[in-house]
């Protein structure tokens, strides 16, 4: 139809935290929903996959995401731009990016905060 139902699952080191809502017939979503996790500071990756709901079958994984510590070290003031989604599975051919905002912000009680905003998808 031209047009996918999207929402993101979010993995810290492969554990599925959170499930937005689903983004019904675009290509283009936006979901408005902010989250408050809190990272062990032991954390590798905060990992972002985006799929796509189908009601008949198994949903279908558009791609991922994935901010590991080594990028936060080379980003310590932070991160903004557009990323590419990567291939789940090697043999589905990944389109799409994903305009994230990654701020690693001060201490609060001896932890730091990982700000990470999606500000567009497409």
């Amino acid at each position: 139809t031209g047009s996918s139902d999207p929402y993101c699952i979010v993995k810290i080191d492969d554990e599925a935290i959170i499930r937005t809502a689903t983004v019904w017939k675009t290509l283009s979503p936006f979901w408005g929903e902010e989250y408050e996790v809190h990272l062990q500071p032991t954390f590798h990756s905060v990992s972002i996959y985006v799929m796509d709901e189908d009601a008949l079958s198994r949903d279908d994984v558009i791609g991922k995401v994935c901010i590991t510590r080594d990028m936060l070290a080379e980003h310590p003031k932070g991160y903004s731009g557009w990323i590419s989604l990567s291939e789940v599975d090697p043999d589905e051919e990944v389109q799409g990016e994903i305009h994230l905002r990654v701020e690693v912000q001060g201490s609060q009680g001896g932890r730091r905060l990982l700000c990470c905003t999606v500000l567009e998808a497409r």
